[in-house]
Order: structure tokens, then sequence, then C-alpha cells
């Protein structure tokens, strides 16, 4: 409604300086007033507000009233259709309502009041053009940058989408990771300790106690992951695992009747990147677990290769596989890829030629630590 206080008041001072023109009447006042109600609707039909208010501009014009803020409204309507999308057709408004211009301006003055009316001036029609190629230039240019806008929030969204998803599977792998070892070592144990109760008490006894130390290690190691979700972005409580708690891994294996013999080569690095050190344990510790679930072998090697620039691991076992379930997902070798696929690394798993199975995994170190533990 400001609009259409604005071109009433504006037309009244214009009538003031162009006493040659038709003065301002009842059906003036309400071609002034519905082209800018009509602006109302400009969101939800950009397209017909865009022809109604270049009508309503072009039927005030055919009356001959006095020239001035009238244009606002077609303007306004034009420059929103654009805006909206609506290009083509705020183009075709905006050149009907100069071309009837040019046809009252220069042949029907003869019939349409005022009376002794002569043709108007070009330079009044190159004015109104070029005023009208300002208006189209500016909408384009408000048009674009809208999209751009809604493109980089899209863009946005999605990237928080995509970190939000990233960070639930970096949970869920971490819980699968130590559940998965922690229960199925429980699993064993407890076994273990039901068939030795009766006949050997303190074998049982010995279950037990192991059965507790993982359970309690479990405990801690699920509520840091979940700490995670309660503070996001704070500094985890105890530092995440690494290759040198892999002498815990040969214990936890033990306790579930499975030999691990390890092994490395190369020259280890004074500091191992510390998203690459927590994939090649949780590598290690899923695949000791699935040799523990599905192989019937009781013995594990485990080779860790220090190599410039990257770090391999190697774990076999003697097979044969037992074809047990073993309350597994079936989600710890897809695991293990993601893990290595985040860091830019490669794994490959399958049964060896002679027997058994291997798991081999490559995790770039990036530009690495030098010998001193200094960037290079």
């Amino acid at each position: 409604m400001v609009i259409v206080l604005v071109v009433l008041v504006g037309s009244h001072f214009a009538q003031a300086g162009q006493p040659d023109r038709q003065p301002l009447d009842a059906l003036a006042r309400v071609l002034l007033v519905s082209g800018g109600v009509v602006l109302l609707w400009r969101r939800r039909l950009p397209a017909v507000v865009a022809f109604v208010a270049c009508g309503t501009v072009l039927a005030y014009l055919a009356g001959g009233y006095p020239y001035g803020p009238v244009f606002l409204v077609a303007a306004v309507a034009c420059f929103g259709a654009v805006v909206r999308g609506r290009r083509v057709a705020a183009w075709c408004a905006l050149g009907t309502l100069w071309g009837g211009h040019l046809l009252i301006g220069h042949w029907l003055y003869r019939w349409l009041p005022p009376a002794g009316d002569g043709p108007a001036p070009w330079g009044v029609e190159t004015v109104i053009a070029a005023w009208f190629a300002v208006l189209l230039a500016a909408a384009e240019l408000a048009r674009v940058k809208r999209q751009q806008h809604r493109q980089l929030r899209a863009e946005r969204a999605a990237a928080e989408k995509r970190r939000a998803d990233e960070e639930r599977l970096r949970i869920a792998r971490e819980l699968h990771d130590v559940l998965a070892h922690s229960i199925s070592v429980i699993n064993v144990q407890a076994s273990m300790g039901l068939a030795l109760l009766d006949t050997d008490p303190e074998q049982a006894r010995t279950a037990l106690s192991t059965i507790k130390s993982a359970s309690k290690e479990a405990l801690g190691e699920v509520r840091q992951v979940l700490d995670t979700l309660r503070t996001p972005g704070d500094a985890p409580r105890t530092p995440a695992p690494g290759l040198d708690r892999l002498p815990e891994l040969v214990e936890q294996a033990a306790a579930a009747g499975l030999t691990v013999r390890t092994s490395s080569k190369g020259d280890v690095p004074r500091r191992v990147p510390p998203g690459a050190d927590l994939a090649a344990f949780r590598i290690v510790q899923e695949a000791l677990t699935n040799v523990v679930r599905h192989s019937g072998s009781r013995t594990a090697d485990v080779l860790v290769t220090y190599a410039p620039g990257a770090l391999r691991l190697r774990i076999d076992d003697a097979g044969p596989a037992t074809g047990d379930e073993a309350g597994g997902s079936g989600n710890g070798l897809a695991g293990m890829r993601e893990r290595a696929a985040a860091l830019g690394g490669t794994i490959e798993a399958g049964p060896l030629t002679g027997g058994g199975f291997r798991v081999e995994a490559e995790i770039p170190l990036g530009p690495g630590p030098g010998p001193e533990g200094d960037p290079r």
C-alpha cells in the first residue's frame, strides 16, 4: 500500500508541472490504485501481475494523464517477475507497454485526450526505452544473485548433512569395532567358564576375570565414543588407541584362546598421524576378532611394515573357516574398507591358496613426520 500512496501523491505533484495533460479524475485514480493493489499478488502470480500492472499503466497513459510515478507500478511488477524466474513474461509485458506507448504517442494521440495534443518527442521514447533496459538489467542481476544465494545455501545444507552422515558412520564403526572384539572375547571366555565350572573352578575363575577385564575396557571405550555425541568438538578425555596398544590386543586374543605372533619391518617413525594410527589399530583388532569368530585356527600372524609414506598391515591365519555365524553383523570387512578409504588407503581380504585367510591393508601417511618427528 506504500506504493499506492507514493503513486497517488506523486501523480498529483506531476500534474502541477504538466498543465497540458489531462487532469487527474476518478478513472485516473482507479487506475493508479488498482495498479498498486495488484502488486500484492506479485509473489504468488508474478507473470499475471506483470501483465496487469503494465496494462493499467498503458490505460493510464492512453487517458492522457500526466507522466510521473505511474511507471513505478510496472517497474516493481516486472522486476519481481524476473527475480522469480518469469523472465519471458516480464520482458513481454514491458515490451507491450513500450510498444503501446509508441502507438499512443505517435499515432493514436489524434483520437485520444487531451485534445490538440501533438506527437510525443522521440527523446522521451529514448529515455523510456533506456529506463526499461536499466530496469531489466538490474532485475536480471538480482535474479542471478538470488540463484547463487540459493545454490550456496543448498550446498551448505548438503555439506552439513554429509558431515553429519560421516560422523554417524565414524561412531558406528567405532562402536562396532569395540563391541565386536570385546564381546567375542567375552563369548569365548563365558563358554569356557561354563564348561569348566564344575571340573576346573580355578580355570573358570580365570575366564570370569578375563570377562570382567574385557567388559570394563569395552565400557570405557564406548563411554569415550558416546562422550563425543554429548559434547561434539571437545577433545577426547583419553587418547585414541593406536599400534602402541598392539600388545593389549595380543593379550586379549590369548585370553580367547588365540596365539598371535607380531612382527614389524622398516624404520618405525617417531610419530604416526593419529587418524592412521587409530585406523591401523582397529583394522588389526577387527581382523583378529574375525579369526576368533570364523576360523578354526588358533594362531594368527600380524606383520606391520613401515614403508616410506605408508603403513602396511598383514594379518594371516591358517584356517580353515568354521562357517559359524558367531553373532556377527557382517560389517567387519566393510568397516575396515571404510576406515582405509577415508584416509586414501586400501584393504585386500581373501582366502590363501594353501588354506587360511589374509587381510592386507595399506594406509598412506601423507607427507608424514621426519626422522625427528617434525613435518617435512
